[in-house]
This record gives C-alpha cells, sequence and structure tokens, in this order.
C-alpha cells in the first residue's frame, strides 16, 4: 500500500513510536503529563468529562500505540477498575451525570484486549445493553442491534439517545476480545449498521434522534457525512464484514469521493451546517486515517507545549485532551486498530 501522505508541514515527520521532538513524541509526552494522580485523565474544559470516566479509557487507547510505561497505564487501568460499578458498567460512578456509559465500557473492553487483562465484567455489561429480544426489542424497531448511552436498561418503548458512534464503539470493543462475526451480538448490531447506511453509501448517525443528524435531511432521508461514514465502517469491518463486500466497498467510495483534508465532509449544501464540519475535524482525521490511510489530512498547528486543540468547541474538541488523543491517532498512522 502506498504511504499515506500527511500535510503536516508546520508539524515535521513523524514516526510511530518516537519519543523525541517530533510532534507524535511531544504530543505523546504532553497527555502523559496531564494523567492524574488518581491514575485517570480529567477534563479541565468540560464537566461532563471531569470524572475522567470516559476520557481515560479514550486517552489510554491512544497511548497505547506508542510505547509507554508500565507503571502508567497500570495505574490507569486501575483507575478503570475502580470506577466500575457492581454491573460492570463504566461511567456512572460520578452521582452529577453519567458519563458516557457504554462509550467508556467499549473503551475499556478494547484496552483490556490490548492490555491482555481481563475484561469479561465490561463485556457482559455490554451484551446486557444492547436492543435485542432480551430487552423486548424486535427486528422493527429502529434501535434494534444498537447500544445506546448506557446505564439503566433500556426497554420499549423508550429507546432514549441512539447512535451509531456508540454503537461502533462497542462493537469494536466486543470484537478486540475476538467475539466473532457469527455471534448474535454482531449479527443484530448489522441489523443497525445496515439501517443507517444511506443508497449512496455513506451513512447517518441514528434512525432513532432524527435532530441528531447534524448533516439535516433531503426529501426525508439524512444525508450522510464524514464521521458517520467511518464509523460505519470500522464498525462493519468489526462486526466481520469482509474487506469485498458491497456495504463495506460503497462506504469507501463515498469517502474516497467526498474526503475533506482539513475537515469532515458532508456538510457543504447547508451553510448553516457548516460550523459541523470544521468542529469534527479531530474526530474525522483520526477515522479517516483509520479507514482511508492513503487519503491527505492535515491537523491545525500544533501548540507549544505539545497538546493540539480545535477553535470550534460544537463537539468538545476545544478540550486540548481529547484533541491531542485524537491527534496521537494520526500521527501514528494507527491505520491497524
Amino acid at each position: 500500500m502506498q504511504r499515506r501522505i500527511f500535510l503536516l508541514a508546520t508539524l515535521g515527520a513523524t514516526a510511530c513510536g518516537r519519543r523525541d521532538n517530533s510532534a507524535l513524541g511531544r504530543a505523546v509526552r504532553w497527555l502523559w503529563s496531564q494523567q492524574s494522580d488518581d491514575g485517570g485523565w480529567h477534563s479541565k474544559t468540560y464537566g461532563l468529562l471531569r470524572s475522567g470516566q470516559s476520557l481515560t479509557p479514550f486517552v489510554l487507547d491512544a497511548l497505547l500505540s506508542v510505547p509507554h510505561e508500565t507503571s502508567g497505564v497500570d495505574k490507569a487501568f486501575e483507575f478503570l477498575q475502580r470506577n466500575t460499578n457492581a454491573d460492570g458498567s463504566l461511567g456512572l460512578s460520578d452521582s452529577a451525570a453519567p458519563d458516557y456509559p457504554n462509550y467508556a465500557t467499549g473503551l475499556a473492553v478494547r484496552v483490556a484486549a490490548r492490555l491482555k487483562r481481563d475484561g469479561s465484567r465490561w463485556v457482559a455489561c455490554l451484551r446486557a445493553q444492547q436492543f435485542t429480544e432480551d430487552n423486548g426489542w424486535t427486528r422493527a424497531d429502529p434501535a434494534y442491534g444498537a447500544w445506546g448511552m448506557g446505564g439503566e436498561r433500556r426497554r420499549p418503548p423508550e429507546p432514549g439517545h441512539v447512535d451509531l458512534a456508540m454503537t461502533r464503539y462497542v462493537i469494536e470493543g466486543l470484537a478486540a476480545t475476538g467475539i466473532s462475526a457469527a455471534d448474535p451480538a454482531m449479527q443484530k448490531a448489522l441489523v443497525y449498521l445496515d439501517r443507517c447506511q444511506n443508497p449512496d453509501g455513506g451513512f447517518f448517525f441514528s434512525t432513532v434522534n432524527v435532530d441528531t443528524n447534524k448533516a439535516g435531511d433531503a426529501n426525508g432521508k439524512y444525508r450522510s457525512y464524514g464521521t458517520t461514514t467511518c464509523d460505519g465502517l470500522i464498525a462493519m469491518r468489526a462486526a466481520g464484514v469482509p474487506a469485498g463486500d458491497s456495504r463495506v466497498s460503497r462506504a469507501r467510495a463515498w469517502l474516497k469521493q467526498n474526503h475533506l483534508e482539513e475537515r469532515a465532509p458532508g456538510f457543504d449544501i447547508e451553510p448553516a451546517r457548516m460550523g459541523w464540519s470544521d468542529g469534527l475535524r479531530f474526530y474525522y482525521a483520526a477515522a479517516i486515517t483509520r479507514t482511508m490511510p492513503d487519503l491527505p489530512v492535515t491537523l491545525p498547528q500544533q501548540r507549544a507545549d505539545g497538546s493540539f486543540a480545535n477553535r470550534n468547541n460544537l463537539v468538545k474538541e476545544d478540550d486540548p485532551i481529547l484533541a491531542t488523543a485524537f491527534a496521537v491517532r494520526v500521527l501514528c498512522h494507527d491505520k491497524d486498530g
């Protein structure tokens, strides 16, 4: 495969794992410097991310792609274990507000698998959270096969918040443990993934919470956009859909045709939605690196302390911990997951 071209002229050359003054090395060192004494990463920008329950596995997953000190990893993993509830859920230990429980738990499962540590409690929790017959849902329900926000198990007729991104991270976590494509959880997840794919090959965000489809709709159909299409492609591959499957090839074709180097594509039709294109810049850069590593991508200029941040705060990428963890994924060419 042709080597991925990065248009990061202001950052200089990078190589995965170098601990020097490259962009990657500086970003990695900055992230480790933000680890708290309790082992977690805690947002100083957003109260919802201050507990560290979702932010910690997200950052740790990025840092596991480069050489690391065992002590810091151990502290972070112990933080995740301490904040896990009796039912195996992560993200519910802060009484102030839930911290994206299924997202956090899915990332914790992936981290545990990469470290070859026990994540069985988290896996059991995620299995119990899926919108399937076990919770009273049928294939006719728009949420069927997906995962929602987490917390209390949802039963018909109220699914709460359900989206493709949450579902992707759970599927990735389960796949990392070795759960096969034949597993009922994966087979049922594909029902939801198929419903989120448009005829043009791209994906939209939610079949349930229609207002969260950030690119809007046309004639009652929700428009495809870059981050959701990457999420759909990553989720399908994690669920065992082969590379030659038409669903995969159509998603790849949409990304190749619509790709933008500096922002997320799919928002140009309605100028009022263009803010999302910039707001999702880091998310898209990290996701397209995974899905289409030959497509060029740029990042904003790295800050003097080694961190990154998005000027646009629509999806919290102005938080340097979040943005820098995304940037590490890009700089490390983390295309293999």
